[in-house]
């Protein structure tokens, strides 16, 4: 490793954060469940799933959203993602002296809302007071467990002739935080597309689609994602750019800014790898919740680890991982 000092390029999801966490943190800790880097552990012999996160998102409220529905939504999102049930949390308090009572009752309220979505329970918790100035406002860390119903979901199952899905229009999360941190007006109902996945993964499941690898694309966006599964299948991922949707918001913030929004982050947006022939069937029943969702793309073997998007005008790229810091404290 030739890391000096942590930098905020480190926290972004794609190539610092991965740098980081397999040059430092799976040196010390790996093992063979920690090293599978799946959204959510397989614990207890494949019956359980098991996934912490940690939310510091500025500002704490949002379009469509808060610090409290995000960090429901990520960890259940984490274990749902997994083919697991979201059944029991853990949740911590970090907060800074001063904060207002009545905005901590609306997050925790915004948190109570999401559970009951997800049919889900806090079962144990800590809160940490720290003084003025130590911790910007609030942080909150969570952690889940869920129960497997459906198995066999990683990002080292991907082979030649799959499809890929994406379940609605991406960036939206990452716009929205931005033009609020920003104090940009936007005159349109743009909201973060944070929201809990477990009821949509469930209708996939139901439906009988044969599901490969599914994960839901935060920090590092689309692009942090097909990279990560191209990287542990050792395929080529090829993408159709004219598939992906994206809405006139957040194009026109990503063209104001140089944003791309493939490496925006999503909170209610995921990737799926079916079979080919399993594809319509997964499109049409992601479609009953957004009709923005698409199948975007196919597996082949053309460049082993890599992703290649493929434009409207006919020319090919790499889409490597995201680098630099977009947006810092995203979720």
């Amino acid at each position: 490793m030739k890391i000096k000092n942590i930098s905020l390029a480190h926290g972004n999801g794609g190539s610092e954060s991965k740098e980081l966490v397999e040059g430092l943190f799976y040196s010390v800790f790996g093992n063979k469940i920690l090293n599978k880097s799946e959204d959510a552990a397989l614990i207890e012999n494949g019956k359980l799933a098991f996934t912490t996160d940690s939310f510091t998102v500025n500002p704490l409220s949002f379009a469509g959203g808060d610090i409290g529905k995000l960090a429901i939504c990520g960890t259940c999102n984490d274990l749902a993602v997994m083919g697991a049930k979201p059944k029991y949390l853990s949740i911590a308090f970090m907060i800074e002296e001063g904060f207002s009572f009545d905005e901590l009752k609306s997050i925790i309220k915004s948190m109570h809302d999401e559970l009951e979505k997800n049919d889900a329970i806090i079962v144990c918790g800590d809160t940490k007071v720290v003084p003025k100035g130590n911790v910007d406002k609030l942080f909150i860390n969570t952690t889940g467990i869920g129960e497997i119903y459906y198995s066999g979901i990683s990002a080292s199952n991907l082979k030649e002739g799959m499809s890929i899905l994406i379940s609605r229009d991406i960036g939206a999360h990452g716009a929205v935080v931005f033009a609020a941190r920003e104090g940009m007006e936007l005159s349109t109902e743009l909201k973060s597309d944070c929201a809990s996945l477990y009821p949509q993964v469930k209708s996939i499941v139901d439906g009988g689609v044969n599901i490969v690898a599914m994960r839901d694309a935060t920090r590092g966006g689309i692009a942090a994602v097909l990279n990560e599964w191209a990287n542990a299948s050792g395929i080529t991922i090829e993408i159709d750019e004219s598939k992906i949707s994206i809405s006139q918001e957040v194009q026109g913030i990503c063209e104001l800014l140089g944003f791309e929004a493939t490496a925006l982050a999503n909170e209610g947006t995921f990737v799926l790898a079916v079979p080919s022939e399993d594809a319509q069937k997964a499109l049409a029943i992601l479609r009953q919740t957004h009709e923005s969702s698409a199948i975007i793309g196919s597996v082949n073997s053309t460049y082993k680890g890599k992703v290649v998007l493929k434009s409207s005008w006919g020319t090919q790229r790499f889409l490597d991982l995201p680098t630099g810091e977009l947006l810092p404290r995203i979720c």
